[in-house]
C-alpha cells in the first residue's frame, strides 16, 4: 500500500513539473529572436578589445603581476578598473608606466 501511495506521487509531482515546460517539438512554442545571434562586423570590432600597445601581460612574471595588483588593491577605483579591464591598463592609468 506504501509503494502504491509513492508511485501515485511521483507520477503526480512528475506530471505538474512536466505541465509548465513547452514541448520541444511544437514549432509555435519557440519565440523567434529579432536581434540573432550575430552582429555585424563594424559593431563586433568596436566591442571586441583591441591589443594595446606596450607592455603584454606576457612580459611580465607572476610576481610582477602580483605586486602590481596589491599596488592597485589600495585604490578602490583603481581595483575596480582592475576587474573591468586589467592590471595592466589599471595601473597604468593610476600609477603611470610600469617600472619593470
Amino acid at each position: 500500500m506504501k509503494s502504491l501511495t509513492l508511485l501515485i506521487f511521483c507520477c503526480m509531482m512528475t506530471a505538474s513539473l512536466s505541465a509548465g515546460i513547452p514541448d520541444s517539438s511544437d514549432p509555435k512554442s519557440e519565440s523567434p529572436s529579432d536581434d540573432g545571434v550575430f552582429v555585424k562586423q563594424e559593431e563586433a570590432s568596436t566591442l571586441v578589445r583591441q591589443k594595446r600597445a606596450g607592455v603584454a601581460a606576457a612580459d611580465l612574471s607572476l610576481t610582477q603581476l602580483e605586486s602590481l595588483r596589491e599596488v592597485c588593491e589600495a585604490n578602490l577605483a583603481c581595483e575596480h578598473m582592475m576587474d573591468t579591464s586589467g592590471i595592466i591598463a589599471a595601473y597604468t592609468v593610476y600609477y603611470g608606466p610600469i617600472p619593470y
